[in-house]
């Protein structure tokens, strides 16, 4: 069945909200996926916005990937980097290929504006995200931290 690889434009709030559940059943986490959508003017202003790039793998009109990428420009050189926020395929659709369609797509649209690289974070455990990146990119090991915007006294 053929697959389609499609960017989501400020129009195309069913694409956006099929994204939301692929990542909601694929990452079992309802809570951060669903319970609190984003309202459709939110979604306008984020699709419209230059720094965010929604693609999705729609097969038979339901979608069945998705990655969310970011545009991070750089201060020391004209140029950009893309962060893979997430990448998921529903259970059904995994192993097929449709990941690295996904990234594949994003690569002109990163190259277009200047990118030099897309990165991404794995976790220690996720043995087939680490394959396919391995497959994809070049391995760095880092730390990563959370840094609380709450407030805190120094």
């Amino acid at each position: 069945m053929k697959i389609e690889i499609k960017k989501i434009e400020s129009n195309e709030h069913s694409l956006m909200e099929g994204m939301l559940d692929v990542f909601a059943e694929a990452f079992e986490d309802s809570e951060s996926y669903s319970s609190k959508r984003p309202t459709p003017q939110y979604m306008v202003r984020l699709l419209k916005s230059e720094s965010f790039v929604g693609l999705v793998a729609v097969q038979e009109g339901q979608v069945i990937g998705a990655l969310a990428a970011y545009e991070l420009m750089k201060f020391e050189q004209e140029r950009s980097e893309f962060y893979i926020y997430d990448l998921a395929m529903l259970e059904k659709n995994r192993r097929a290929g449709v990941a690295t369609k996904l990234i594949f797509a994003l690569k002109p649209i990163a190259a277009s504006r200047g990118a030099k690289v897309i990165f991404v974070q794995a976790d220690y455990g996720d043995d087939p995200a680490i394959a396919l990146y391995t497959k994809l990119g070049h391995r760095e090991d880092v730390l990563h931290f959370d840094i609380s915007t709450e407030h805190s006294d120094f």
